[in-house]
């Protein structure tokens, strides 16, 4: 079956932009790749943020989940708060600085520097959730 393997990411400043998604994933330094910031991820997907050329308008921000442990949620909540960065429980940004519980996990919502939409969740969505939204 195929599978993802890496994905560009625009952004205003991509080392500004990988860091902080690494930041909070506790992941590696982020290392130069042509004209990318490159992310590798546990999972062997690569997040390759590149500058954009042009008015930052010109890009829509996009969203990215990550499936982590109870462990990590912990670790990534606690780095977000001590960064006193806003979070939300949901993708519209209607209920600031409380989590989800949907499913039976736990998921949060917090915008990087571009405005992307950066999900941390512990458990997959089911399909009948999905199916009710």
């Amino acid at each position: 079956m195929p599978r993802l393997d890496h994905t560009i990411v625009h952004s205003t400043d991509r080392f500004a932009s990988a860091r902080f998604l690494a930041g909070l994933l506790d992941a590696p330094e982020p290392k130069a790749y042509g004209p990318f910031a490159a992310l590798k991820l546990d999972n062997g997907v690569t997040l390759d943020f590149a500058d954009f050329v042009g008015d930052r308008r010109e890009f829509a921000p996009t969203h990215y989940a990550f499936l982590v442990t109870e462990e990590e949620f912990d670790a990534i909540l606690a780095r977000i708060q001590a960064r006193e960065l806003p979070y939300w429980a949901d993708p519209r940004h209607t209920r600031p600085q409380v989590i989800n519980t949907q499913d039976g996990g736990r998921g949060l919502y917090v915008d990087d520097p571009d405005g992307h939409n950066m999900e941390f969740l512990t458990r997959t969505y089911s399909d009948e959730l999905l199916a009710s939204l």
